[in-house]
């Protein structure tokens, strides 16, 4: 099988959960032979072209013609793809039997490549306009909402990561029922170190002081991520005398506004803002936390809490979205109702002054990590989707369109 895969992030690149995303499935995919094709947007200091085993990078460089937009620049990045897709089509003489995009930003491409040289094309909608924005407000946000709305229609299958993106799709889009599945997102244990770590005590020191605990927040720094909640929980319990240190790692354009957020509430000296961090420094920043938060508004999965379990951390979260279906309260975690500053603060609280409830949770997410969100469950699933949407294609060119439904049948047992 060839897969031709079009996202507009790919590792070094990272913007948000998609990069992670398509290079472990594409990663996943490459051990059972399947020869997968990326087409990404460029970045600096990288290969324009690079082999890792069965899967091949081409990042491309939109048009060097100066934009007034996002919306401008995302279409001279569609046709940057679209040449090079077809470039490699032409030169190699490769049949693809799969072109699967990753959220709007490459609908453009993939839509004519499917009608071009009549691929089926797969969808994954990892988050929706609405969702991002609690609906549509302005009409760049119209906008973005009907090319996603588009590209599903499109889309032979829509992916999605969670029961929750499906009831949005379902009931935003009016998709069908029979044309989403749900394939979750996943981790790969390895790339984290294990609950019988020993933490860096002179790396910890560089943000807290022995007796401090650490709560740790990663993610995107945008306002549904909810950190502006998580600093008003971090003053409470400054109030009530814990001693505690908060590491906000990512960068977004929120970042400034957290920043006014942590100053106005007396706070800014136990707030550190680390940027963006490689994978090693990550990984020695949940060695040295006690506490991973995430407390989104709106969260079509929650990979980062999956990391946090998978380091071997307590995890907190709101019962938005996809961390809803993550996370048992109590039991591999805590979940509070999203915006509730009370309630956060009293789970974070009851996690670092009980130690023992805290390696409670700890152990149970590491296990659930392990044990039903590893990335060869997930490749395995959407190989599935594939090879069903690969028969369907062929009754239908060779007229046996009737056969269909014992296929759809077949894939649900």
């Amino acid at each position: 099988m060839r897969v031709l895969m079009l996202s507009w992030e790919y590792p070094p690149r990272i913007v948000g959960g998609i990069s992670r995303h398509v290079y472990y499935l594409t990663k996943e995919f490459s051990k059972s032979n399947i020869q997968t094709h990326v087409i990404t947007c460029w970045e600096p200091n990288c290969n324009e072209y690079e082999k890792q085993g069965n899967i091949f990078v081409y990042r491309v460089r939109p048009y060097s013609i100066q934009t007034k937009d996002f919306i401008n620049w995302v279409f001279q990045l569609n046709m940057s793809m679209l040449e090079h897709a077809i470039r490699i089509i032409n030169q190699k003489d490769y049949k693809f039997d799969i072109v699967h995009v990753h959220d709007w930003i490459a609908a453009f491409c993939a839509r004519a490549l499917k009608h071009i040289y009549d691929i089926p094309l797969i969808c994954t909608i990892h988050a929706t306009e609405n969702g991002r924005n609690n609906g549509l407000h302005n009409d760049l946000q119209r906008y973005i909402s009907n090319v996603e709305w588009w590209v599903t229609y499109e889309a032979w299958k829509v992916i999605v990561c969670s029961r929750y993106m499906k009831y949005e799709l379902n009931n935003f889009f009016q998709l069908p029922d029979d044309k989403i599945k749900i394939i979750p997102n996943g981790i790969d244990i390895k790339d984290f170190q294990s609950l019988d770590r020993q933490p860096d005590r002179d790396f910890r020191r560089n943000y807290a002081a022995d007796d401090e605990k650490i709560i740790l927040f990663i993610g995107r720094l945008v306002r549904e991520k909810g950190v502006q909640v998580l600093l008003e929980a971090l003053s409470h319990l400054i109030s009530k005398n814990i001693k505690c240190k908060m590491l906000i790692v990512g960068r977004g354009p929120f970042e400034d506004n957290l920043k006014q957020t942590a100053a106005n509430l007396g706070i800014y000296p136990n707030v550190y803002f680390t940027g963006y961090i490689d994978d090693q420094t990550r990984n020695k920043i949940f060695s040295i936390s006690d506490v991973a938060v995430f407390p989104s508004f709106y969260e079509p999965f929650g990979i980062v809490a999956l990391e946090g379990m998978a380091a071997g951390l307590p995890v907190i979260t709101t019962d938005a979205g996809g961390l809803n279906e993550i996370i048992q309260n109590g039991v591999d975690g805590i979940k509070v109702p999203v915006g509730d500053v009370q309630a956060l603060t009293q789970a974070i609280e009851s996690v670092i002054l009980d130690p023992e409830y805290a390696t409670a949770l700890k152990h149970q997410g590491y296990l659930k990590a392990k044990t039903k969100y590893g990335w060869d469950v997930i490749a395995r699933d959407t190989l599935k989707v594939y090879r069903q949407v690969m028969e369907e294609d062929y009754l239908i060119k060779s007229g046996q369109r009737n056969n269909i439904i014992d296929i759809n049948k077949a894939s649900q047992r």
